[in-house]
């Protein structure tokens, strides 16, 4: 397997799992696009755009820092235009940006659920769209989205129905664009981890929660590599956890990915 010179967008990719799949795919001498808001020093959150492409270009990959809100339907469009550019076309593009706040109804503002909306839905919806063009020139093109498989069991959403609303949100848009490019040989997958991962966002979010009990982001690039290195047109629509994808790679044990040994791990709250 080998990603050499392939194209790689990532929204969101400045820290955490956008991160680790950039360094994982930078590591074969891929072409990597860091499409992010975070271009200073963020006040509470390690990383840059410019600190993931020191990063990318150390472990042999060739970088594209992109400072982008993906809302933002323009910007997307000028950085696929930028990255195209650059390197010629696009291969792979991760949906990794997302905002999460983890409240009921009540304690919900009206400002974070459309910050939701906005940042998991909508730009979901925008990158694929402006991605397209692009990917359908590819020979092996793959999107990628970080969001659960769907399950309308009412427990998974009574905690928390905002955020549940607009992860689910990115995972229709690969439940229907799967079928919609089947044809043309795009594909479409969601992946998910089985456990919770040590983010600095995650962390940001709740420090009281000991990330002994969490596994390294590591896990879900190896996963999303694995995914990547598939054949498009056999390898779509699907709604893929991090353990499935690597026991169908051969590889059964995980205990290198827990941030501590032996420790009992945190499952992820959607599964």
């Amino acid at each position: 397997m080998s990603l050499k010179n392939k194209t790689i967008f990532i929204t969101g990719g400045s820290r955490g799992i956008g991160r680790a799949i950039a360094l994982k795919c930078a590591a074969d001498g891929a072409n990597i696009v860091i499409a992010a808001k975070t271009d200073t020093p963020h006040p509470i959150l390690p990383g840059t755009i410019y600190t993931v492409a020191a990063e990318i270009e150390a472990v042999g990959g060739t970088c594209l820092p992109l400072k982008v809100d993906a809302r933002d339907e323009n910007q997307i469009q000028s950085a696929f235009e930028a990255a195209v550019a650059k390197f010629g076309g696009i291969d792979i593009v991760v949906n990794n940006a997302s905002a999460i706040n983890l409240t009921g109804t009540l304690e919900t503002p009206m400002s974070r659920f459309d910050l939701m909306m906005s940042v998991n839905v909508r730009a979901t919806f925008a990158t694929c769209k402006a991605a397209l063009p692009y990917l359908l020139k590819s020979e092996n093109p793959h999107v990628l989205t970080l969001s659960p498989p769907l399950n309308l069991d009412s427990r998974w959403f009574k905690n928390h129905v905002a955020y549940t609303m607009s992860k689910y949100g990115m995972s229709m848009c690969v439940l229907g664009m799967a079928e919609e490019f089947k044809e043309q040989g795009v594909a479409f997958n969601a992946l998910w981890p089985v456990t919770a991962i040590a983010t600095d966002a995650f962390k940001a979010i709740d420090p009281t929660i000991p990330i002994d009990c969490m596994r390294k982001p590591e896990i879900v690039a190896d996963a999303a590599y694995a995914i990547f290195n598939r054949p498009s047109r056999d390898c779509t629509g699907n709604f893929f956890t991090d353990e499935q994808i690597l026991k169908e790679n051969g590889i059964g044990d995980f205990t290198h990915y827990a941030m501590k040994d032996g420790a009992r791990l945190m499952p992820d709250f959607f599964l």
